[in-house]
C-alpha cells in the first residue's frame, strides 16, 4: 500500500496532467476557427451569437455538479466529464451548419464546466489534506498546456484536415485523462462528504456595492482574453492575410506572455501591490493591443514578416499586462463585507458568465456591422476599464492572495448553492 505522502504526490501529479491535458484540448480548435466559420458558412454576427449563446451550456453544471460530487465523489465525475469533453471537442470538426455547431459547442461548454467544477473540487480537497497551497501549479499546468496547444495546433493546421486534427488530439487526450484519473483521490479519500459551507445568507441582489464593482472588473479583465481566443485567428486570416500556421503565432505569443507574467507575480508583488500591477497592466496592455491592431495591418502589403512581428510584439505586451488582472480581483473577493470568499467568488463567476454571453453576441454584431478592426476597440476599452477598477477596488488584496491566485481557476468551481 502507498503511504499517505506517496498518495498525495501521485494525486498532485495526476491533477497536473489532467489540467495540462484539458488546457491543450480546450485551445486546440482555436487556430482553426476561420476554417470552422467557412465550413458552417455563417457571418461574424451569427458566429458571435453562436459562441455567446453556447455559453449557456456552462451554466447548467452549476446547478447539478455540487450534488453529484456530494453523492459520488470527484473522481467519477472527472472521468465521465473528461470523456464528454473529448467527444464534444471532436464533434466540432464535423459541424456543417450554424445550428449543428451551436449544439456541439454548447455541449462542449457543458462538459468543460462539468469537468472544471469536479477537478477543481478535487484540487481544493487535496490542498486541504496536504495543508499547503498547491492550486497554483495545477492552473499553471492548464495555461502551459493551452500555450503549447496554440503553437502545435497552428502547425497541424498547415497540413492536416480539421476533422483528423480534432480526432487525433481528442484520442490522445482521452488516453492522458484516463491515465491521470487512475491516480487521483478515490471517493473514499477525497473527503467530499465533509464539504459543507456555513455562511450568512445575503440576498443576491442585495450584495454590497464592492461586489458588483469586483464582478464588473472581473468581467472586463477576462473578456479581452476571451476575445483573443475567439477572434485572433480570424483577425490573422481576414485582416493580416496569414496562413493558419503563421496566424497562430500572435495568439501563442500573447498566451505565453500572460503565463510568464503570472509566473512573475510572486516576485513583482514584493515591490508593488497587485492592484498597481493590474492598473498599469490594464492601461499599458490596452494601448498595446490597440497599437497592434492599428499598426500591423497596413504593413502586410509591404512586409508580411514585419507585420507579424509588430502584431506579436504588441500582443505580447497585452498578454503580460493581463497577467495580474484576474488574480487581483480574485484576491479582493476575500475582503467583501458581509460575504465569505466562496460567496463572493460564486457571485462574481455567475455575473461574469452571464455578461460574457451578452458581450460575445455584441462583439459578433460589431464585427459584422463595423468591421473586426473597429470591433476590437470594445475589448480594448474593457481592458482599460479593468485596469482602472483594479487600481481602486483591489487595494485590499494581500501579497499572499495575489501569489495564490496567480493562476486563477480554469472554470467555475463555485456553484449556485454557494450564492
Amino acid at each position: 500500500m502507498k503511504s499517505a505522502e506517496a498518495k498525495s504526490k501521485s494525486a498532485q501529479f495526476a491533477l497536473v496532467a489532467a489540467f495540462f491535458t484539458q488546457g491543450f484540448l480546450a485551445i486546440t480548435y482555436l487556430p482553426r476557427i476561420p476554417e470552422i466559420i467557412d465550413q458552417i458558412d455563417v457571418s461574424f454576427a451569427a458566429w458571435g451569437l453562436i459562441i455567446g449563446l453556447a455559453g449557456l451550456g456552462s451554466l447548467i453544471p452549476l446547478l447539478i455538479t455540487n450534488r453529484l460530487v456530494g453523492r459520488f465523489g470527484t473522481r467519477p465525475i472527472v472521468r465521465i466529464s473528461s470523456v464528454m469533453i473529448v467527444i464534444t471537442t471532436m464533434s466540432l470538426g464535423w459541424a456543417t451548419s450554424g445550428w449543428m455547431y451551436f449544439l456541439f459547442h454548447a455541449l462542449m461548454m457543458f462538459s468543460m464546466s462539468f469537468f472544471n467544477i469536479a477537478v477543481n473540487a478535487q484540487s481544493v480537497m487535496l490542498q486541504k489534506k496536504v495543508k499547503q497551497v498547491i492550486l497554483g501549479k495545477f492552473h499553471a499546468a492548464w495555461s502551459v498546456g493551452a500555450g503549447i496547444s496554440a503553437a502545435v495546433s497552428g502547425v497541424l493546421a498547415s497540413f492536416m484536415s480539421l476533422q483528423l486534427h480534432l480526432f487525433l488530439v481528442g484520442l490522445l487526450a482521452l488516453v492522458a485523462f484516463e491515465v491521470a484519473i487512475r491516480s487521483m483521490l478515490k471517493p473514499s479519500e477525497d473527503g467530499h462528504h465533509e464539504e459543507r459551507q456555513a455562511a450568512t445568507k445575503v440576498p443576491f441582489f442585495k450584495s454590497p456595492t464592492q461586489l458588483w464593482l469586483l464582478a464588473f472588473g472581473f468581467f472586463a479583465g477576462v473578456f479581452p482574453e476571451l476575445v483573443m481566443m475567439d477572434w485572433s485567428a480570424v483577425f490573422s486570416k481576414k485582416i493580416m492575410q496569414l496562413n493558419p500556421t503563421l496566424g497562430a503565432i500572435p495568439f501563442t505569443v500573447f498566451t505565453l506572455a500572460m503565463i510568464a507574467g503570472r509566473l512573475l507575480i510572486g516576485k513583482a508583488t514584493k515591490k508593488f501591490h497587485i492592484s498597481e500591477l493590474s492598473k498599469w497592466g490594464g492601461i499599458i496592455g490596452s494601448f498595446s493591443m490597440l497599437l497592434g491592431v492599428v499598426i500591423a495591418p497596413p504593413l502586410v502589403s509591404t512586409s508580411p514578416v514585419l507585420a507579424l512581428f509588430v502584431l506579436s510584439l504588441f500582443w505580447a505586451v497585452t498578454g503580460f499586462g493581463l497577467a495580474p488582472m484576474v488574480p487581483s480581483f480574485f484576491g479582493a473577493a476575500g475582503h467583501v463585507t458581509g460575504l465569505t470568499t466562496a460567496q463572493a467568488l460564486s457571485r462574481m463567476s455567475l455575473v461574469n458568465a452571464l455578461a460574457v454571453i451578452v458581450a460575445k453576441i455584441f462583439m459578433g454584431a460589431l464585427a459584422q456591422g463595423i468591421g473586426l478592426v473597429l470591433a476590437l476597440v470594445f475589448p480594448i476599452t474593457m481592458m482599460f476599464i479593468a485596469g482602472i477598477l483594479a487600481g481602486r477596488v483591489a487595494r485590499n488584496s494581500k501579497r499572499k492572495e495575489a501569489v495564490d491566485n496567480a493562476f486563477p481557476l480554469t472554470g467555475p468551481i463555485s456553484v449556485v448553492d454557494g450564492l
